[in-house]
């Protein structure tokens, strides 16, 4: 009897740890994502306006934007020490309500005209905050939801880290939106552009209160085993740390290109109209969710090394075609779209469940959390940039030669991985 009943439990224990880290997520990516959204908002109100080039305040808006991604290597190795000494969930308790802290910070940003200096000084803050918290999820969550999952249910399990960061990323598109179409500008421009930072801050207690519910990952013996020092993960394990680097490199350039450079892409490039671009973007979102735990389950049968090389090798083959073959029509830009998220699906899927393969538990969120993010702020983090770049160069069709070739290199680093599928997780 009791052995029927702890099976009976074990699938709404494996719902709530789900539950846990994927609103946890969704939460926190909202936070991030709704900054990008309501960046003219912000620049209008929060930065001083210049006589001589009207872009200045939307150009600082960008900058500040900027340091939030590097702060994430800090975050992953601070609260990924915080995971590995204290426990994942502690972690993930601490980073939704730092999130939530530094979203309400943003909401209560003193304009330019009100507060004059301290205003951007303010938005600053909070912007460094959300980046140390992003930083940190991703290292405790990673480690929360694979270390939760059952024999051959990692890979499935992995695939909600994107799942969720998708819906986050749908959710600020989607309020944003709303607000703008029922607010009249003048609304938007003095109180509007704040709404959606205190709602996600009210969100973030939601999510700490789910996350409060939730069982620990890390086992017994870790917790009695002596406290791994701040940097033990770099310094025992530098093979694994530049391991992690490679296998991220060419998947988040690729990500950052495709879910959120590629409307842009198409509007210089090609001359798609901006309506149809958004559309386009949103639809391709919605269909990469869908796709995740597809992935997910398709690494736990036939190992995570056959996505990982479908991704790869597709997009080294694949990126410079694709691109070049956008043209003004909203067709062609959903397919070349959904086409590369098919293949980016072989990344996203399962990289949560490939980095926690890679460490042993002891260093395991430290150990993922700053080499990934450090790869993310500097080839992620910048894909819109050198996009932009290559265009005012007057060389826009080297972006995709650019996407291409760090994809290879990353496929190099998938052929010489060991398969890590079936191999039991170290506790």
């Amino acid at each position: 009897m009791a052995d029927r009943q702890a099976g009976e439990r074990r699938p709404v224990s494996a719902v709530r740890q789900l539950t846990a880290a994927s609103v946890g997520n969704a939460v926190e990516w909202y936070d991030w994502y709704t900054y990008t959204f309501l960046a003219t908002y912000i620049a209008a109100q929060i930065f001083p306006k210049s006589a001589d080039n009207s872009l200045v305040p939307l150009l600082s808006t960008f900058a500040v934007f900027a340091v939030g991604f590097f702060m994430r290597p800090v975050g992953g190795l601070l609260m990924g020490a915080v995971a590995d000494r204290r426990g994942r969930r502690a972690a993930l308790t601490v980073t939704i309500l730092l999130m939530g802290g530094s979203s309400l910070l943003m909401g209560l940003t003193p304009t330019y005209a009100a507060a004059g200096i301290l205003g951007p000084v303010v938005l600053v803050l909070a912007r460094l905050l959300q980046g140390l918290s992003v930083g940190g999820e991703f290292a405790a969550s990673t480690t929360f939801l694979v270390e939760s999952a059952g024999p051959g249910r990692r890979g499935l399990f992995s695939s909600f880290q994107y799942v969720s960061t998708t819906i986050g990323q749908l959710v600020a598109s989607g309020v944003a939106a709303l607000l703008v179409a029922n607010l009249a500008p003048t609304t938007m421009d003095s109180w509007g552009w704040r709404v959606p930072f205190v709602l996600g801050a009210l969100l973030s207690l939601v999510g700490f209160w789910i996350r409060r519910g939730a069982e620990e990952t890390r086992s017994e013996e870790q917790a009695k085993a002596p406290r791994p020092g701040l940097f033990e993960a770099l310094r025992r394990h530098p093979r694994e740390s530049l391991l992690i680097c490679g296998i991220t490199a060419g998947g988040t350039l690729a990500y950052y290109t495709w879910t959120s450079y590629l409307p842009t892409y198409a509007e210089l490039n090609a001359g798609v109209e901006k309506a149809d671009a958004l559309l386009a973007g949103t639809l391709s979102l919605l269909f990469f969710a869908v796709l995740q735990p597809v992935a997910g389950i398709a690494s736990d049968r036939f190992g995570r090394k056959p996505l990982l090389l479908m991704f790869g090798i597709g997009f080294a083959a694949l990126s410079v075609p694709l691109l070049r073959t956008l043209d003004d029509s909203f067709v062609t830009l959903l397919l070349v779209q959904c086409a590369g998220m098919v293949l980016l699906s072989g990344f996203t899927a399962i990289s949560a469940a490939v980095n926690a393969e890679t460490f042993p538990a002891r260093v395991r969120a430290a150990g993922i959390g700053f080499p990934y993010s450090l790869t993310v702020a500097l080839f992620g983090g910048t894909a819109p940039y050198i996009g932009t770049l290559f265009k005012d160069l007057g060389q826009a069709g080297l972006f995709p030669v650019y996407v291409a070739v760090l994809c290879l290199v990353s496929s190099a680093v998938y052929l010489r991985l060991p398969e890590t599928a079936h191999r039991p997780l170290e506790r």
